[in-house]
């Protein structure tokens, strides 16, 4: 029987011992998994650029009874150097030596101009942080990965990055690109335990939603916790084998 990961349902120790590197794990999606995936078992590494954000992560799943103690790595895509990642890669191999699920949750929206009038520079800031540091970030973390015999890596896409949509501009085509960086990675790991897939999380009550549809009822809106079930199946291992694929999460 197929797996609907949009219904899927865990038990309560499904990622234990298992360590997972979360971006953008200060707030929104990445804030919830991070706090979901701890009190499944995980060790998980919280990422940001704000640490007195991450620290308040940190506290609460601290507070989760039986959650092992995170890790933080500050760092901002926006500027990161060759050196930031590597130090980050590097931080993690000393403490962890491998990396079980990669999850790349942070993203930001940027104008939503037409492209006639899109900024140059502004489409580079958010080609960069959606798709290059994400990139980047990968890379650097591939050798910590293979070292897990069930690695997990996960992008986040969206829907105007399988349809193209008016004035999405650089969003769309960073998502578009997510996308097709998912499947090459998967294809190149196709033999092997790692895998790669995407997750389209629908409308969430998130506050990069709320830049993007300031007028939105967000009650009407799933929250963060609310579309968490595909990700933790394919962090968890009853999605071993399932690669180059991409999911709804509503």
């Amino acid at each position: 029987m197929t797996t609907d990961p949009r219904t899927y349902t865990y038990p309560e120790d499904l990622l234990r011992e298992r360590i997972i590197l979360i971006t953008g794990s200060s707030d929104g999606i990445g804030r919830a998994l991070a706090l979901e995936s701890a009190r499944l078992g995980a060790q998980v590494i919280l990422h940001g650029r704000n640490t007195a954000k991450l620290e308040k992560v940190y506290d609460a799943i601290i507070a989760i009874e039986g959650a092992p103690r995170p890790s933080i790595a500050v760092l901002d895509l926006a500027s990161a150097n060759a050196e930031g990642y590597t130090t980050l890669a590097q931080s993690a191999a000393d403490e962890f030596g491998r990396l079980d699920g990669l999850v790349h949750n942070a993203a930001i929206v940027g104008d939503r101009f037409s492209i006639e009038q899109y900024d140059a520079v502004e489409w580079q800031r958010v080609i960069h942080i959606n798709l290059t540091a994400g990139f980047a970030l990968t890379q650097v973390l591939l050798p910590l990965l293979r070292k897990s015999g069930d690695a997990s890596v996960i992008f986040t896409s969206s829907s105007v990055g399988r349809v193209g949509r008016a004035f999405w501009g650089a969003y769309a085509a960073s998502k578009f690109a997510i996308e097709g960086l998912s499947q090459v990675l998967a294809d190149e790991h196709r033999h092997t335990t790692l895998r790669s897939n995407c997750i389209n999380p629908g409308a969430t009550r998130t506050n990069m939603r709320l830049a993007a549809f300031p007028a939105e009822d967000r009650d009407l809106l799933k929250t963060p916790e609310e579309v968490l079930a595909p990700y933790i199946y394919l962090l968890g291992p009853d999605s071993t084998g399932v690669t180059g694929e991409s999911f709804d999460a509503q």
